[in-house]
This record gives structure tokens, C-alpha cells and sequence, in this order.
């Protein structure tokens, strides 16, 4: 089914506009664009060189895809934005694209970020993330799957957050905040398991206590992220959700937090 694209939308002849998307008044598309198939665009959003967008999107008022970097860094690379299929991008949202040439800021499938929310220049999102009122994501940050930010969260450049993870409202932060585990406050704590998303997720009850295991050695000792790391795997039975934590406190560069 062909789109259904206003004539009072400003589109670049060069973009490329999948099937059955409907664009209202005063979208602008430029010239280096590829759109899905079945996304609706709401009016005045702004969709810029190297965008990147998949199927089944809803992009609402206001929101700016594939700004330019807000990296002091930035030379007018020929940089990107890809987003998955079936994400909703709610009113005013800003999405950077790469800094440096080829670089690219990617958001998963099937998230949803809410008003205000920025995503900055070579943030990687995953799938299912949700992002609350006025969350900002600062540059090179990863967002592993199911992750949760409540409202006004910030995180800062370089950190991670790992999947089912969720952060609190009016949480800044600094270092990684690891899987599966609730975190808030200024200065930031530990508040234990996410359980409420592990159980979402199917997480066998069992498993859920090994992860608590692991976590009173991280957050509860006295010992140092490496030392963890070798205790973990000496005293907590073995699982795939296991294995995730060790491999993101292996991978961590900025260290975790309350650490």
C-alpha cells in the first residue's frame, strides 16, 4: 500500500520512504534517509542526513532524529542513526548521530522513550528498554535489553547498563550499573535484584537467589571488583543469567557503581 504522505511535508525527492507510512504536515526528511515500512510520523518531527529507520516506528511532535553530535569532537563526518522496528518515540526526543565517520548511534527494537528523552552521539540501546520523562544518555553509553530508566535519570558518557537493570528517578550516575539489579539515589546505591522484571522475564526462582548470591559479594564485601569476580564464580552455581553478570564486571572500563 503506497504511503500517505501530506503535501505539506518538506521531503527530500532522495529519501527513501518504505510502504504504508503515514507522514503528517510539516515533517522534514532530508536528502540521506531511509524509512521502513509502516511507521507513522507526527507533525514538525525533523529526520536528518543518516538516518536510518526501521518498521513499525511511531515518532511523535518535535522529536529530532540523527541531529548533529554534541561532541566538540565533531568534524561533519558522514556519521548515522539506525533504529530497529516497533520502537515509539514519544514528543520531543533528540537522537545524535556518530561523531566520527561511519559512526553510528543505534536504538534496538521495540522500545519506548518517553518526552524529552536524549540519546547522544554513539549510544548503543538494545530491545525492550524504557526511558522516561527527561531521561538523557550522554555519548559511547550502552543500554543492554530490558533495561528501565525513570524519569530525569542521567547517565554519564562511557558508562553501561545492563539488561533488566533498573534506574531509579533523578538517578546520575557515573560508573555501570550491572544486570538485573534496582539502583537510585544521589549518590547512587545498590536496592537489590530487580525481581519484578527477572520474574517478567521468566527467571527461575532459583536462579534469582543465586544472582542475590552474587550480588551480596559485589555490594556487600569489602573486596575489589576482581576479587569478586573470582568469588562469584568459586561460590555461585552457574547459570546463563550468572555468566552475564561475570562477563559485564570482566568488561567493565569505568567501574561499577557503589564500587
Amino acid at each position: 500500500m503506497a504511503s500517505e504522505i501530506s503535501p505539506k511535508a518538506e521531503i527530500s525527492p532522495k529519501a527513501k520512504i518504505g510502504n504504508n507510512c503515514k507522514i503528517f504536515p510539516f515533517v522534514y526528511i532530508e536528502d540521506d534517509v531511509e524509512i521502513g515500512d509502516n511507521c507513522i510520523i507526527f507533525p514538525f518531527v525533523s529526520i536528518c542526513d543518516g538516518s536510518r529507520i526501521g518498521k513499525n516506528n511511531k515518532i511523535h511532535q518535535g522529536s529530532v532524529i540523527a541531529a548533529l553530535p554534541q561532541d566538540f569532537n565533531f568534524r561533519g563526518a558522514k556519521s548515522y542513526v539506525e533504529i530497529g522496528d516497533n520502537n515509539v518515540i514519544r514528543e520531543n526526543v533528540v537522537i545524535n548521530r556518530g561523531t566520527n565517520q561511519g559512526g553510528v548511534t543505534k536504538i534496538g527494537n521495540s522500545n519506548f522513550l518517553m518526552e524529552g528523552v536524549h540519546i547522544s552521539h554513539d549510544t548503543v540501546v538494545g530491545d525492550y528498554c524504557v526511558f522516561g520523562y527527561g531521561v538523557k544518555i550522554a555519548g559511547d553509553c550502552e543500554v543492554h535489553n530490558g533495561a528501565i530508566f525513570s524519569s530525569s535519570a542521567v547517565q554519564h558518557a562511557n558508562t553501561r547498563v545492563g539488561r533488566l537493570a533498573m534506574v531509579q528517578s533523578g538517578t546520575t550516575f557515573s560508573k555501570d550499573i550491572p544486570p538485573f539489579v534496582v539502583a537510585g539515589g544521589k549518590p547512587i546505591e545498590y536496592g537489590g535484584p530487580n525481581v519484578t522484571m527477572m520474574n517478567n522475564a521468566g527467571i527461575d526462582e532459583k536462579v534469582q537467589k543465586h544472582i542475590a548470591n552474587a550480588y551480596r559479594l559485589l555490594f556487600h564485601g569489602k573486596t575489589s571488583v576482581f576479587d569478586v569476580i573470582k568469588q562469584i564464580k568459586d561460590q555461585v552455581p552457574d547459570s546463563p543469567e550468572v555468566q552475564t553478570i561475570i562477563k559485564f564486571l570482566e568488561d567493565t572500563k569505568r567501574g561499577i557503581m557503589c564500587k
